[in-house]
Parts: C-alpha cells; structure tokens; sequence
C-alpha cells in the first residue's frame, strides 16, 4: 500500500513538472529533488523517465477514453458531439505534455506510438458514429465520404490546438475557455454541414466566442 501510494506520489509530481516545464527539461534527479526524496528511492519505483512517461500515458489513455452519448434529436445531438469534444480537450489539457512536442516524444518513445494511434482511430470512429446521427436525425447533411474526412479534420484540430495557442503565447493561460474556443474552432468545421434547429442551436452556443 506505502509502495502504490509513493508511485502516485511520483506520477503525480511528474505530471506537474512536465506540464509546467515540458518532459525533455525535467530529469529524474528533479523529480526526486522536488519530492524530497533520493534518486535511488525513486529508482527503486521507477526505472528511468521513461518508465514514468509510459505510465502516465496509460492514465491519459483511461482519461480520455470517455464514449460519446448519443441522445437523439437535432439540437441534443449536436449538444453531444460539442460536449464530446469538450472532454476530449480537457483530458488532453490535463497531460498537456504528451502533446507538447508530440512527434519528438514518440520518436524516443516507440512504445507509445501504437496506444497513440489506436486513441486517434478510437477517436475518429467517435467522431463519425456522432456524425452519422446527426445525419440520421435529419440535423446534418453530408455523404459517408465527407463524414470521414470531416472527422479526420476534427482530430487534426483537437490534436494541436493547445500547441496552436502555446504559439499565440498562450500556453500557460489556458483555460477553461480556451477548452471552449478549442471546441468551438472544431465544430466551425461541422457547422457548414449542419441544418435547422442544430445549426440553430450551434449559433447560440457559438456566441459565447465569437469576438
């Protein structure tokens, strides 16, 4: 139990480092020193950063993992693929690090590749099952082929938009209306497909970032 409770003590304190200083300027040596703990005690938990990387990428894939609820009707639909998006950004800010240098992190870390894919295609089926009930409700007008580019699309933005606004000088101010914008920026991407009361209803969910 003491073991366990020391091991989150340490994923805990590293996701703090690396979304504060990013996961290539924080060595173990700093975990340990910010724990108030011996680099050898950490050894004895924790082999290398790596080790503590690839576990804390398995708490991200359990975070993120939510299923998309599909309540029917034009507006609640719609209201569902905006909530399901909003999620997906808040995990993804949480372990904001994984994704700050995003193609770097899994050239040193191949392991991490394949889970990486397998959330990206979890994600993009997500996105479709929610699009093809749009279509289904009559609150959406697309072809299946567009539908899957539509969702490609989708996870491009949602994948670097934290990074997109690291580069507007934005990286530590987000928020969460910055999750919000972020949403918003990927349902600008649906919206030209979306018809009657769920374009409606997007409209006056929309005003709230709008400049």
């Amino acid at each position: 139990m003491r073991t366990q409770r020391t091991r989150n003590r340490v994923l805990a304190e590293s996701l703090r480092l690396f979304n504060e200083r990013g996961e290539t300027h924080v060595t173990t040596g700093v975990i340990a020193e910010a724990l108030d703990m011996s680099p050898g005690n950490l050894y004895y938990h924790f082999r290398n950063k790596d080790q503590i990387i690839e576990e804390l990428f398995a708490l991200f894939e359990a975070r993120i993992a939510v299923e998309p609820r599909v309540s029917g009707g034009g507006a609640a639909a719609m209201e569902d693929l905006w909530l399901y998006l909003h999620l997906m950004l808040e995990g993804i800010w949480e372990f904001r690090f994984l994704y700050r240098n995003l193609d770097d992190l899994l050239a040193r870390n191949r392991r991490l590749r394949e889970p990486f894919n397998r959330i990206i295609d979890r994600k993009q089926e997500s996105v479709i099952a929610l699009c093809e009930e749009l279509v289904r409700v009559r609150a959406m007008r697309a072809q299946p082929e567009e539908i899957r580019a539509l969702a490609r699309n989708v996870l491009v933005v949602a994948t670097y938009w934290l990074n997109f606004q690291a580069v507007r000088g934005r990286r530590e101010a987000a928020g969460v209306e910055d999750l919000g914008l972020g949403a918003y920026q990927v349902m600008a991407l649906v919206a030209p497909y979306l018809q009657g009361e769920a374009r409606e209803h997007l409209d006056h969910l929309s005003k709230n970032y709008i400049d």
